[in-house]
């Protein structure tokens, strides 16, 4: 073959897998791109698209994180909780409001209630249920752990079954909430998290709200050994909390 039909037909191929990349980036607006949901398989029933779901216990047992991935800035928030045959049963729904999605995939943490007939000093089931898809996972009984009663309002935090993975509660403004700056393994029993410090003139609510933030640590010697984290930075002065098990 000549050298130019051979030049030709290399700029030929360039040109139609340069037209494909475009064709494969191009998504129309409001199309949910950022979607973490796996496709449907085309049968009409969502039911069978499983997601990975994680969760740990908060508030002595009062509460759940449940931990999806998905934009950081549009976490779902939960229906209320039901024991139904030992089995948890959340529903997620998406917030309200017309708020803008990151495109980022990330792992995010949405707070649900314990329905007050689960013990959470025994290992329990969760099944999670959003749109168009499904996802389950366990938490572990943890001693002294307990539902019902007023919170404290104290912060408090819980492994999830992810390696490295935890969450962390707190109490404040709905509207500033904590922002993790570091995360590090500081002995074999203790991880500090620290934490952004806020403008001086930023705005917060003065309302009293459940915040929830995922964090993760790598270099613990033995996850399964009580482990404690320490809160800095932001609103927080070295404080101290039990990390619960799972």
């Amino acid at each position: 073959m000549p050298v130019r039909s051979r030049s030709l037909l290399a700029g030929l191929g360039l040109a139609l897998l340069a037209a494909g990349l475009l064709t494969a980036c191009a998504t129309p607006a409001g199309s949910g791109g950022m979607n973490p949901t796996p496709a449907s398989s085309g049968t009409g029933d969502d039911s069978g698209n499983e997601q990975e779901v994680g969760a740990a216990w908060l508030d002595g047992g009062r509460m759940i994180g449940i931990v999806t991935q998905g934009s950081s800035t549009c976490i779902p928030v939960a229906e209320e909780a039901t024991n139904e045959g030992d089995v948890i049963k959340v529903t997620l729904v998406d917030a309200e409001g017309d708020t803008a999605c990151t495109a980022d995939l990330v792992p995010r943490v949405t707070l649900v209630g314990t329905p007050a007939d689960v013990d959470p000093t025994q290992d329990v089931e969760i099944e999670v249920t959003g749109d168009g898809w499904h996802g389950d996972t366990d938490l572990e009984g943890v001693a002294g752990l307990e539902t019902g009663g007023e919170t404290d309002y104290l912060p408090s935090a819980g492994w999830t079954d992810v390696d490295g993975q935890f969450v962390i509660l707190s109490w404040g403004s709905s509207s500033c909430a904590p922002q993790i700056e570091n995360t590090e393994a500081t002995s074999a029993t203790e991880v500090t998290v620290t934490f952004v410090t806020p403008p001086a003139d930023q705005v917060c609510t003065m309302d009293m709200a459940p915040r929830g933030v995922v964090a993760a640590v790598n270099g613990l010697e033995d996850e399964d050994a009580e482990t404690f984290a320490i809160l800095t930075g932001g609103e927080f002065d070295n404080v101290r909390i039990p990390i619960y098990p799972n």
